[in-house]
């Protein structure tokens, strides 16, 4: 039996590599030879699949639409996964590389994955856009529910990144623009925080809770979360650095500036990277108290194991202030007082309680610039979402001014005051 053979006038062949068992087909069309398997092993089966292949090249050549050769999103995408996690081992969250997956895996594949990524246009970006907020369904209930736009944004970050490994490959000539058309900026919002009155609540409710915890058992986890409240408004740390910090980490010292006791903190695998802190006073006390706490918990094992040298200093140790999330509890305070959401709708996490301390440090007239240091962010960042909405960073001095008025030339002044009061003749 022949192994190759010509079909539409031999502008089709059909062929079978050596050792193969499937067929084959190529075309010369527009200006460039292409192929594909038919993957058949009959001949007749292979000789109908290579002439419809054919007839569709045909079509959308003569409809304009363009013949796309070359990598393939998904193919793209898993490259990218690939190189992405190699090349920031060490200095992105494991987290980050784990989300950029789970939004190929979950959103991106499904609507790009089986296109060539030379099709992938602007429009066909915007498009993606549109399917994505039409689409979004909560997660249990499959209701419909608006696409944040954060999570857009994100998921066109990744696209982008995508698209710029295929340039960097030379599988696309050039990143399509991907930016989002009418609308060019979101309104600036302020980020979830607890006013003086709500963070007042929010402690004397978490203070009681601990003093009457329901359950004897539960005890250490109500005061735990009491003491990880008052400690994070009062050092302004993210969740994340928090749960990272350990106790060799934080110093009580006396501060040459206010002549009072402050912490010290190193942040280690923060989000951006190693830093340092120094908290207002009122982080001492929690700080005090957790570790009281801990290490009467650790003198009690070694005493139970029968080993008190067992028993770790927790200056030189890698013990962890808060072992684990207190975010379940937290969440109950808040649904408790009502408090889990602002009067604009956003949700309050235990990110509020340091949006909460940035907050409260600009009522206080802090330096914008000192803050921003302490707490390993930028000025603009601070002015952008924190500065904007506290009415206390508005000087009424430096607006509230008048300018003395001169008299006018040949009049006294008594004649002038009449004049303006409208009682003059």
């Amino acid at each position: 039996m022949d192994e190759a053979f010509e079909l539409m006038h031999g502008k089709l062949h059909v062929y079978k590599r050596p050792g193969s068992r499937l067929w084959q087909c190529s075309a010369y069309l527009a200006g460039k030879n292409r192929r594909r398997s038919t993957g058949q092993t009959d001949r007749e089966r292979a000789a109908y699949v290579a002439e419809e292949w054919y007839v569709g090249l045909r079509g959308k050549a003569a409809n304009g639409e363009g013949l796309h050769s070359g990598k393939k999103f998904k193919e793209v995408a898993a490259k990218f996964i690939e190189e992405f996690e190699v090349i920031t081992a060490g200095e992105r969250n494991p987290r980050y590389v784990s989300n950029h997956r789970a939004r190929i895996k979950n959103h991106l594949n499904p609507f790009f994955g089986d296109l060539f990524v030379t099709e992938i246009t602007s429009g066909l970006v915007q498009e993606y856009r549109v399917h994505r907020i039409r689409t979004n369904t909560e997660f249990k209930t499959n209701k419909p529910k608006p696409l944040a736009r954060s999570t857009l944004h994100q998921e066109i970050v990744c696209l982008r990144q995508i698209l710029t490994v295929a340039e960097a490959h030379g599988w696309i000539k050039a990143v399509p623009t991907v930016t989002p058309r009418y609308k060019a900026s979101g309104k600036v919002t302020r980020r979830a925080w607890f006013t003086p009155a709500e963070y007042k609540r929010l402690r004397d409710a978490t203070r009681d809770r601990a003093a009457n915890p329901g359950r004897e058992r539960y005890r250490p986890h109500w005061e735990l979360l009491h003491d990880f409240v008052l400690f994070m408004v009062n050092t302004g740390l993210r969740p994340d650095e928090a749960l990272r910090l350990e106790f060799r980490d934080v110093a009580i010292v006396e501060d040459a500036a206010t002549e009072e006791q402050i912490l010290e903190i190193e942040i280690h695998k923060g989000k951006r990277g190693v830093g340092f802190c120094k908290s207002m006073p009122g982080a001492v006390l929690p700080f005090k108290r957790i570790k009281e706490r801990r290490e009467r918990t650790l003198r009690a094992e070694a005493m139970a194991a029968g080993n008190p040298a067992k028993a770790i200093a927790l200056e030189n140790g890698a013990e962890r202030l808060f072992p684990f999330s207190l975010n379940n509890l937290l969440n109950i305070i808040l649904r408790q007082l009502n408090l889990k959401h602002d009067r604009e709708g956003q949700v309050r996490t235990a990110y509020s309680l340091r949006h909460t301390y940035i907050c409260l440090r600009l009522m206080e007239g802090a330096d914008i610039y000192q803050i921003a240091k302490n707490c390993r962010t930028s000025v603009d960042m601070i002015e952008k979402f924190y500065a904007a909405h506290i009415k206390d960073r508005i000087d009424t001095r430096a607006i509230n001014v008048r300018k003395e008025k001169k008299p006018v030339r040949g009049r006294t002044n008594n004649e002038e005051g009449a004049r303006n009061k409208g009682i003059a003749p």
